[in-house]
Formats: C-alpha cells, structure tokens, sequence
C-alpha cells in the first residue's frame, strides 16, 4: 500500500510540472487574487428595492409582480412582494400622466403628458402611447389643445380599440346659457373611442349633452333634478376653476355594451350605454338600452339627482373594477372618504336587471369592505381583485395593502411617492413572459 502511495503522489506532482509548464495552471503568487477577481465578477448583482415591508405573510399572500406607477418620481416598475424591483421602463423624456396598463404582449398603455399643455387641471394627460419593451412607441396619440385634453384613464377594448377620458372646454358665456351658476369657462367630462390603426376617433359621448338643472329657467336644460334622474345636475358641484365633474377612472363591461365612468366630484359611478353610434349618444334615446347617451345607471351619492332614499357610500371615489370571471355582476371601488379621516375599499353587486328609479332606492349592495384607521387618501388610489381571492389596494400617498376576504392583513408596503394604481401580474402572465425579467 505505502508503495502504491508513494506512486501516486509522485504522479501527482509530475502531472502538475506539466501542466505548468504548458501554461494550463498557473502557481504563480498573485493566481490566488485572481481566481477571487473571477468569483467577484460571477456574483450577481443584487436587485434595486423599492419602500419599506410593513407585513408580509408568506401564507396567505399573493405570489407574483406588482405594476407600480410612481407619478411623483415618473417611474413605471415591477416589483416583486419582497419589494425587489425586477423590470423598469425607460420613460426617456416622458412624463407621466396617470394610468400605466401592461398589456399581455408586454406592452404599456401610458397615459403620458403632452408637451405644451393648455388645460392643465390635476389629472390631466394631453398625450396617450403603446411603449414596447425597448421603450419604442408603436402608437402615440396627441389630443390636447386649447379645447380639449385627454386625462387620467384609458382601457383597451375587446375589439383592439383603446377608450379614454377628455376634458372639453366651454366658454362663460356657454356655461352661462347651460345655467351654470358661475361666469367662468368650464370643462365637462367626455368619452372617445380611438381606433390605433388608423388614429380615428370612433365613438364619442359628452356629459355637456345630458345635462339638467334649476338655475336657469330660460334654459333648454331647465328641469326637475328629482325626476330627470338620468341626466346630469350641472350645479352639483360649482367650482370657480371650472373643473365641474373631475371623472378619473373607466370600467368596460363586454357583456353588456355598457362604461361604467368613476365621476370624483359627484361622488357616484355614472353607466353609460357604449352601444350607442355617436349621434345617438349625444341624445336621449337609442342604443341597447333605449336611453341613448343619457345615464342608464348611478351609484353612490344619490344625493346627486335629489334622491333622499338609498345610502351615500361615497366621499369621493376612484377606480370602478368590474369583476367578470370571480364575481360576475360586482364592482370593486375606492371611496376616498374626503372628508373623514379613513378610505374605504368596497365590493357592490350592481342590480340586475339595472334598475334606476326616481325616488327610491337605486344603490347596490355591500357584499364586503376594508377601511382601516391608517388607511385614508383624498386622491387617487384603488382596489383589485387578486387570483387567490385577496385584494391588492392602493392607497396613493402611502403604498400597497394586500387583503383577504376576511380582511386580514396580508402584505403591506409603505414608500415615498404618488401612487396612480398598483396592478397584480401572475408570474406566468403573458404579459411578464414578453419582459425580460431580472429574476430575484
């Protein structure tokens, strides 16, 4: 054995010559820090984080990417629940407006700003694109002037169409024969239909066309705010900087053919009959439902149209989330709670048949809520329904909560910023497999 050893050794040594002086290894006295610089340059660098974890319960939440719109920063990212950031977009010169929707080709829909806005009310855009990945634009759409402006919200239609929010001017003097109640220019919410392949416009309805009110009697408008429950109380809301309604956020029901429109100064969701053509809906009657482009539904401040029956449940409200495939007929929302000192995320089961009657109880039912006394944001925010049952909300100057049905507390996150809406992403989705994805 002590021979077979020693050959061995020997062997070893020998092989080791040989190699040397073939240049194959190197025992020189500096290969120990030049092995360590390889290691070093092998390591992975470590991801960038975003905030600080309140709460994480790896039990009971999601798993997957959450998109961040950081409008205060004007950055667009996903992140994973361990807050580490995964994939940014560069913005590259744009500024953001509100709404970021990834699309499952790995696309972003960005409400951006334009260059030289002329209507400049908070939340507005001015300027809409396609980004790619690589931070190219395939589609880019510029609808801002002196009389018009796009702002906060934009949905991308079954038939590849994109749906979104405009503010339109009218002059004093039109405001005055309206019978708004003040001398000043004002700026009514609209809707249009564009269609990418060829930047038309499509579809149009304007809140200016399905007005009432009881100021002027010498106006076409004049009526009974009580029973002309389908049309729109001009004076609800009488602000002197003319921003009279301040919609910020759409919902497409495929189903029925019907917008549902989040109207945060009316404190209500207005439903709106999309299969209406144009002329029709700047009338009252016409389309699906026969109302042409008059209310055919309303929700949350019945106050609104002078309605004493039905509970307010909004104080101002954000982000009307239809839930086709986990709950058919419901809605989530965000209500800010304006005036309180605590935001509310509520699911509604809307009526069905829709049902809107002069002097009754027309609103939904409460079917679950989360408020919570640190939870509180006056503006913009949101709720999601996630896949494992959970809701991901967006409180916009705080961060993220995770919820369960049972209102516990799954995942909180707090961080400095302006947040539009987070929204949820699978780690299967297609559209994160169309990213290229810096995985944890």
């Amino acid at each position: 054995m002590k021979k077979i050893k020693l050959i061995l050794i020997l062997a070893l040594v020998g092989f080791v010559f040989s190699c040397s002086q073939d240049g194959l290894i190197n025992l020189t006295d500096d290969t120990p820090d030049e092995v360590g610089e390889e290691e070093e340059e092998e390591e992975e660098t470590p991801l960038d984080t975003f905030g600080t974890l309140l709460l994480f319960n790896n039990n009971t939440a999601s798993n997957g990417y959450v998109l961040v719109n950081d409008a205060a920063a004007n950055r667009v990212f996903l992140m994973t629940r361990n807050t580490e950031i995964v994939y940014e977009w560069d913005m590259d010169g744009r500024r953001l407006g509100n709404d970021v929707r990834l699309l499952p080709n790995g696309q972003l829909l960005a409400m951006l700003e334009s260059e030289d806005p002329k209507i400049t009310i908070g939340g507005f855009g001015g300027r809409m694109a396609l980004i790619n990945p690589d931070g190219s634009e395939s589609f880019s759409f510029d609808y801002s002037t002196d009389d018009v402006i796009l702002h906060h919200d934009a949905e991308l239609l079954p038939n590849g169409n994109i749906l979104t929010m405009i503010w339109e001017r009218k002059t004093a003097s039109e405001a005055t024969a309206a019978g708004y109640e003040l001398n000043v220019d004002v700026f009514p919410d609209g809707l249009i239909e564009i269609n990418p392949n060829t930047s038309e416009i499509v579809w149009e309805w304007y809140m200016w066309d399905h007005l009432v009110q009881e100021f002027n009697a010498s106006a076409d408008n004049f009526g009974d705010i009580s029973t002309e429950i389908r049309k729109v109380n001009v004076n609800h809301i009488v602000n002197d900087n003319g921003d009279i309604s301040h919609a910020n956020g759409i919902a497409y029901d495929a189903a029925n053919d019907l917008i549902y429109l989040s109207a945060n100064f009316y404190s209500e969701v207005w439903v709106i009959d999309h299969s209406t053509t144009t002329a029709e809906a700047a009338t009252s009657s016409g389309g699906n439902f026969g109302f042409g482009g008059d209310l055919v539904y309303r929700f949350g401040n019945p106050r609104a149209y002078q309605n004493d029956m039905g509970t307010v449940l909004f104080d101002h409200n954000h982000y009307p989330n239809l839930l086709d495939d986990s709950n058919p007929g419901d809605i989530l929302i965000f209500a800010n709670g304006n005036s309180g000192t605590q935001s509310t995320a509520y699911e509604l089961t809307l009526p069905s048949p829709l049902s809107l009657v002069a002097n009754q109880d027309n609103e939904p039912q409460v079917v679950w809520s989360f408020t919570d006394s640190e939870m509180h944001s006056p503006k913009v925010s949101g709720v999601e329904d996630l896949p494992n049952g959970n809701r991901l909300i967006t409180e916009g100057d705080f961060g993220f909560w995770e919820i369960t049905p049972s209102g516990e507390i799954a995942w909180k996150l707090e961080a400095q910023g302006f947040f539009w809406r987070a929204y949820h992403y699978d780690l299967d989705d297609p559209a994160i497999e169309n990213l290229p994805i810096n995985q944890p």
